[in-house]
């Protein structure tokens, strides 16, 4: 889903104050993404810039971009109730979005902290 849509789907969403976790998360292609969570909902969601064509993102879903692009396209990841829990479970997480793949690494993180269902 888009930006927009992610926020339509909730209003609690926009109203909210939102913490962000990194804006320069990249995977093996060098796509960027951005991290925040949304302290209303506790909603973690990893917002990715358009990129044409298709292929699997680090949660195993397969993206197909069309040609006229979207926007900004939004993944839900997960629920953290807390700021503080989600600050314990990305521990090192500046460390690793310098990284080359930090968006494997964060996939992995969140999976193993039960964030992300596997």
């Amino acid at each position: 889903m888009n930006i927009e849509e992610f926020y339509v789907q909730d209003e609690r969403r926009r109203a909210s104050r939102e913490i962000e976790f990194g804006r320069d998360w990249r995977d093996a292609k060098n796509v960027r993404y951005e991290l925040s969570w949304v302290e209303d909902t506790g909603e973690v969601y990893l917002m990715r810039e358009p990129v044409p064509g298709a292929y699997e993102d680090p949660f195993g879903d397969i993206i197909v971009d069309k040609e006229d692009l979207d926007g900004l396209v939004v993944s839900l990841l997960g629920v953290v109730t807390s700021h503080e829990r989600l600050e314990e479970v990305l521990v090192g997480w500046p460390e690793a979005m310098a990284g080359p793949e930090g968006v494997e690494w964060l996939a992995a993180t969140l999976r193993a902290a039960g964030v992300v269902k596997a």
